[in-house]
């Protein structure tokens, strides 16, 4: 049976091979009757050949077509007397077509946002004219999410003739398709936009730290449970941005001990009267010392959440506690001594405890560095951070530094290398997996002292009469930061001639040691006694 097979096939070869030969040996002697009929060149020849052909399969075409429409019409019914004639709506060829949004299909599609057969249907686009812009309002093709157009943001405003920056992109928690596009009509910031009030503050559903492209207000829902990373170049309003808000958690945050590390030594220096421990300093061992202290209170609180539980008691409600570091990474470079190198090395490994730690605790740290390198505050202290926020820097290893490594993977980034570096302030937030571009607040002085007098007035007011609260009192109405033990004893009636012993019993009166000594002697500080005086531990 085989063998059959292959002799028919073979034999088949050799007739269409046959066949082939006597076509070729028909067509040249064809050409060469009309070369010698017409007596003109080979190539001419050719040409008059190939143009009859062509003209021939024309004209058969032409002859069958008209052939089938004379057929078809003879086959159909003819209608019933009476009846009109109506075409045929269902056909597909004359359904009406919705109407497409010519200008989001060019763009999105020209950007690789969509298909070039997608389109972007009239019905599903709403336009809404705002003070700053244009928004869009609109539904993708099914095939088609967010994070499409998220990642081809940049060629969208290419198409669109602005800048990234000139886009805010909004998703819905409902459906991946609705988009919500702003596009801007100038560059972001170009008016600044005035402070808020402190009623608008306190109406913000979270903690503002600064406004948006449109002028609203835009933060963080919280800092339970959450630090902050705040990095960008020198210059750039980190400073400015940190006291925007510690005002605003002045005003709106309710009670809580606020702890101030200021490595600029005068960059925080209007919120020492309401820090529980405010240092000036660059130095390592401060850190080391400040970190020993929060960690204590750290250690205390899960204590007393493990008795809870233990009890079967509600968990412990906290004190919120704000530890803010200015130059954070002054605090991670030693000397080159080995006492040095120890300190930092440990100042690392306290730093990861405490922010790793201290969230379910309810001690939120915030750092803040000029120099968002890869060795400027270690890996596994960055890590713990869940808000990020980065001002204008260079390159885009550095902003990885500051907003991780995996940001540039996330929907919509926002590259830092693109903000205008003569706006300060300015600065993108990533917060709960969402970008935003914000600027920061930039209070008159003037607000800020009075919001912070008014703070310490008020928790002053708040502390129970004890001789801790009069010995604080005291020095604020004398206007001192530090006062003499052998002054401060007999204005709280301890009237011992002895000065060692009138120490030992103001120690005991205040429940607090001496804490510091000038040229004239020893005293207590100022600091030192509001810390003892509002804090839980």
């Amino acid at each position: 049976m085989t063998t059959t097979k292959k002799g028919e096939t073979a034999e088949d070869l050799y007739g269409q091979l046959a066949g082939g030969i006597g076509v070729l040996a028909v067509a040249a002697g064809a050409l060469a009757a009309l070369k010698g009929a017409l007596g003109i060149p080979w190539w001419a020849t050719g040409l008059v050949a190939a143009g009859a052909l062509v003209l021939l399969g024309y004209l058969a075409w032409w002859a069958r077509t008209r052939l089938r429409r004379l057929l078809d019409r003879k086959e159909a019914p003819a209608p019933a007397a009476g009846q009109a004639v109506t075409e045929d709506v269902s056909d597909e060829s004359t359904e009406a077509l919705p109407a497409v949004h010519k200008t989001l299909t060019t763009v999105l599609g020209r950007a690789g946002a969509i298909g070039r057969e997608e389109v972007i249907l009239e019905d599903d686009v709403t336009i809404q004219q705002i003070h700053v812009g244009t928004v869009y309002d609109f539904l993708l093709p099914a095939s088609r999410t967010a994070e499409d157009v998220g990642k081809n943001l940049g060629s969208i405003a290419s198409m669109l003739g602005v800048t990234r920056l000139h886009l805010k992109l909004e998703t819905s928690r409902k459906s991946e398709r609705k988009i919500r596009l702003l596009v801007l009509k100038e560059p972001p910031f170009s008016e600044p936009f005035p402070p808020p009030t402190r009623q608008e503050i306190i109406n913000f559903a979270g903690v503002p730290l600064g406004h948006d492209v449109t002028g609203e207000l835009v933060g963080v829902p919280t800092f339970d449970k959450a630090s902050l990373l705040i990095g960008g170049m020198t210059q750039m309003g980190k400073t400015t941005l940190v006291n925007g808000l510690i005002t605003c958690l002045l005003i709106a945050y309710g009670e809580f001990d606020l702890y101030l590390l200021d490595g600029k030594l005068c960059g925080l220096t209007q919120f020492q009267p309401v820090a529980v421990r405010y240092e000036a300093s660059d130095d390592p061992a401060v850190l080391e010392s400040m970190l020993d202290q929060l960690i204590v209170r750290v250690d205390n609180r899960y204590t007393e959440m493990q008795e809870a539980k233990r009890n079967r008691q509600p968990a412990p409600v906290f004190k919120p506690v704000f530890f803010i570091i200015d130059e954070a990474a002054d605090f991670y470079v030693d000397d080159g001594s080995k006492e040095s190198q120890e300190i930092v090395r440990k100042n690392e490994d306290k730093s990861r405890k405490l922010v790793s730690k201290s969230l379910e605790s309810g001690i939120c740290t915030i750092m803040l560095t000029q120099r968002p390198a890869n060795d400027a505050i270690p890996v596994k202290v960055r890590d713990q951070f869940l808000y990020r926020m980065c001002l204008y820097v260079a390159a885009k290893g550095t902003a990885k530094v500051a907003l991780g490594d995996s940001y540039f993977e996330t929907v919509a980034p926002i590259h830092p290398a693109l903000l205008d570096a003569s706006i300060k302030g300015q600065a993108v937030l990533f917060a709960t997996g969402v970008s935003t571009l914000i600027r920061g607040f930039n209070f008159p002085d003037k607000f800020m002292w009075d919001v912070v007098d008014e703070f310490a007035a008020n928790r002053e007011q708040a502390l129970p009469d004890t001789p801790l609260k009069q010995a604080i009192s005291l020095l604020r109405d004398k206007g001192v930061d530090f006062m003499l033990t052998a002054d401060l004893a007999p204005a709280l009636g301890i009237m011992e001639a002895d000065l060692a012993e009138a120490g030992k019993k103001l120690k005991d009166l205040l429940g607090v040691p001496g804490s510091g000594r000038s040229a004239k002697g020893r005293g207590y500080r100022l600091a030192d006694l509001v810390q003892a005086a509002t804090a839980e531990e």
